[in-house]
């Protein structure tokens, strides 16, 4: 029998996926569908004083033009518009006033018979403004920042900055070696080749089935349903793929509620497609401004540390997540402090971008940590290990496993650490500066409470059901092998569904928490498929299973088979044929331990060779290691593309990424591709992918999830190795030419 989790499987979906069987939220066609386009504000701050619609709505095919005037009725209460992973505030509303809270913030629909007489319409509405001044730039709002508000529950002591330890003026003041210095990351948005759409198709009988771009179909339809007050049976929400969200999707955006408005009010199917510009109204990664100050004593060891934080969120709602205690999960400091407030800003709300939080940060940390070693004329990688923390000192707990010490001494050893000549600009060949660099990663490894059901026929068939959605990281497959695993039965022999909000309750896909959640859940109510089939087999006369408790036997190879002696065994067949059933259905609902007694954490340790023209000012990374501790892989293949991934998106976050707004405006000026600077083909050259050998019991499979790992510190890593290469040091991500040059 075959094994399936750990091996390198390749996408159960992919066929789909290329060959175009795979349908997106904005590939869903039915008959009479109409199509619906955004207008957006073109002022950050102020009141609509009139609209004028009449000459879109004489463009022919054009059925309607919605407004704050015209719309049908939605929830004005702040409770019904709250998500699952909503923020504190008042949660944006499109169409609902005539305020306007940021530019290109949605104040009218135009829905027509085809996409194309919706866009040119849209352009033909004409509105008036009452302006009022506004503040986009975080450096005019920083001195009136306010802090974090004090937590009064678990969710919100995550959300916040930790307690201080010790006495960390003090420790300062007298520490023998110190640094400190400020560090800043820019507005960034996560541009998913997929734009984001919602399809709303009108049922008989009024019913909606809403197929939506999302990371939690359920999320949604408990949206949608305080919106609009509708009943839960009256809205089904489907999500069967997405194309990249990361974590865009988390929340329902704005042109959900927008086609479900202009469906209700039509009583037709409706599309609506975002445009690349609008997407960049739905959220970003918060920019960041940081002071970090590190004492330490000659021996290379740390006194103290400081982290505080400013980043930016809207007026309406306070975004923010815990961005300066990541040092007491990382490094030895028996004196801490941190502080993180709020830029309060005419934009959009800032939202959650994958590894919320711990990117900026460790872009900040990591840096100061390789000042440090430079100050110290400590190897980087050394001054990591002396400072090195066996507890979360945060919450004063051990950690389940950390095996960051193999991450640095693996990572090194192939990426060939030992050449690197200490000196900055001491390497090069020709007119390239060569420099490497390093830094460390740390991300949660958590699991939530989810529902799977499974439905295992006489022939060996497998139906596993679960809400959770694959946002393109490769859930659907993942599924499929832990299923096979867990039933006995061929990966062929399992089919998946999820992303439809009628199936099995499952939390929003993010935080990489949903890997180790369905897995465990699977195995979970594959435990209780089992059981059921050992009371039937123990049934037969002369049952080879007879008095075998549950833990004694195991599915494989489509029998029901003893762990002692796998020659007693009874086939699924004859065990359902015996218990008169040619199917067996469970539905069970696995949560965490509930064992908070130790810190739950995957790390990482990432090397990189950047080579610069040292006439040019062009930066390179032309080699990439990075060595992951995160439990144990279900797959290979799948999840080292995950980490590939991140350490691309981790070099476009160094290099590349950054979103310019005219403060003056209040507009995002490069709200395309072509302007808003990503890595290409060109810009990425050899990336080595380490798995860490890291048991782990803190769930029964002992997963902690991939997603996020792979980003968290590869832009303090480009940074400095920048630095090794020119001697320059740049604290302000991107780096580029310019400042290089200065």
């Amino acid at each position: 029998m075959a094994t399936y989790i750990g091996t390198a499987t390749s996408r159960v979906d992919g066929v789909a996926k290329v060959t175009g069987a795979a349908k997106y939220a904005a590939e869903f066609n039915v008959p009479g569908l109409a199509h619906a386009s955004v207008v957006g504000a073109t002022i950050t701050k102020g009141r609509i004083t009139r609209i004028d619609t009449g000459a879109a709505s004489r463009v022919r095919g054009v059925l309607t033009v919605l407004t704050h005037e015209n719309r049908p009725r939605m929830a004005d209460k702040d409770e019904d518009w709250k998500d699952d992973v909503a923020p504190d505030g008042s949660p944006f509303r499109p169409l609902f006033d005539n305020k306007v809270m940021f530019n290109g913030q949605p104040i009218a629909l135009v829905v027509a018979e085809t996409s194309e007489a919706a866009r040119h319409a849209a352009s033909l509405v004409k509105v008036e403004y009452a302006t009022e001044p506004h503040v986009t730039d975080i450096y005019r709002a920083r001195d009136a920042a306010v802090p974090v508000k004090a937590p009064t529950s678990p969710m919100e002591a995550a959300f916040a900055p930790p307690k201080p330890r010790g006495e960390p003026d003090r420790a300062l003041a007298q520490a023998a070696v110190r640094h400190e210095a400020e560090y800043f990351v820019p507005i960034e948005h996560h541009n998913p080749m997929e734009l984001y759409a919602s399809t709303v198709v009108v049922e008989p009988g009024g019913r909606l089935t809403v197929y939506d771009k999302t990371q939690g179909v359920q999320n949604v339809h408990k949206y949608l349903c305080g919106v609009f007050g509708m009943k839960p049976e009256d809205v089904r929400v489907m999500s069967p793929y997405m194309g990249g969200g990361f974590g865009s999707g988390l929340r329902p955006q704005f042109q959900v509620v927008l086609a479900v408005l202009a469906a209700r009010a039509l009583q037709r199917s409706v599309q609506l497609v975002l445009t690349r510009p609008q997407m960049y109204q739905i959220g970003h990664r918060p920019a960041m401004i940081q002071q970090i100050a590190i004492g330490a004593n000659t021996g290379g060891t740390l006194d103290v540390i400081t982290h505080d934080a400013v980043t930016i969120t809207s007026q309406y709602e306070d975004f923010h997540r815990q961005e300066t205690g990541w040092s007491g999960a990382l490094y030895k400091s028996p004196n801490a402090k941190y502080a993180h407030r709020l830029a309060k800003l005419d934009l959009a709300t800032s939202c959650d971008m994958r590894a919320p939080s711990a990117t900026t940060a460790l872009f900040a940390l990591e840096s100061a940590m390789d000042e440090l070693a430079v100050k110290l004329k400590v190897d980087p990688v050394e001054l990591r290990l002396r400072c090195y923390s066996e507890r979360d000192q945060n919450e004063d707990k051990p950690f389940a496993s950390k095996a960051l010490r193999e991450c640095y001494r693996e990572g090194a050893q192939a990426f060939g650490w030992d050449q690197r000549s200490p000196e900055p600009r001491s390497m090069r060949d020709g007119q390239d500066l060569i420099g490497y660099g390093m830094a460390t990663g740390i991300w949660e490894a958590l699991q939530v409470p989810i529902t799977v059901r499974i439905a295992l026929s006489a022939n060996g068939h497998g139906e596993v059901a679960c809400a959770t959605s694959d946002i393109g990281t490769g859930t659907y497959t993942i599924m499929a092998q832990v299923a096979a695993d867990m039933l006995g039965v061929p990966l062929d022999n399992i089919s998946i569904k999820l992303g439809d909000s009628s199936l099995p309750q499952s939390p929003v896909e993010g935080g990489s928490w949903i890997a180790t959640s369905v897995s465990n859940g699977i195995m979970t109510t594959a435990g209780a498929i089992r059981d059921e089939l050992l009371r039937m087999a123990q049934q037969l006369p002369n049952s080879p299973l007879a008095g075998a408790a549950a833990d004694d036997v195991t599915l494989a190879d489509g029998k029901l088979v003893s762990k002692r002696d796998p020659s007693r065994g009874v086939s699924i067949a004859d065990a359902m044929r015996q218990g008169a059933v040619d199917r067996i259905v469970q539905e069970k609902t696995t949560s965490p331990s509930g064992d908070h007694s130790r810190a739950n954490n995957t790390h990482a340790a990432h090397f990189v060779e950047v080579r610069v023209d040292e006439q040019l000012g062009v930066v390179r990374v032309t080699r990439a290691v990075s060595a992951v501790a995160a439990g144990r892989i279900l797959n290979t293949k799948t999840g080292g593309s995950q980490i590939l991934g991140s350490v691309v998106w981790g070099i476009g976050m160094a290099l590349h990424e950054e979103t310019h707004v005219d403060h003056r405006i209040g507009r995002i000026m490069n709200a395309n591709l072509a302007e808003y600077a990503v890595p290409v083909h060109a810009d990425i050259h050899d990336i080595k992918v380490i798995f860490v050998d890291e048991p782990d019991d803190s769930n029964p499979l002992g997963l902690k999830g991939l997603g996020e790992i792979g980003i968290v510190g590869v832009a303090a890593a480009v940074a400095n190795a920048v630095y090794h290469a020119t001697g320059k040091r740049v604290r302000d991500l991107p780096i580029t030419l310019d400042k290089l040059s200065a």
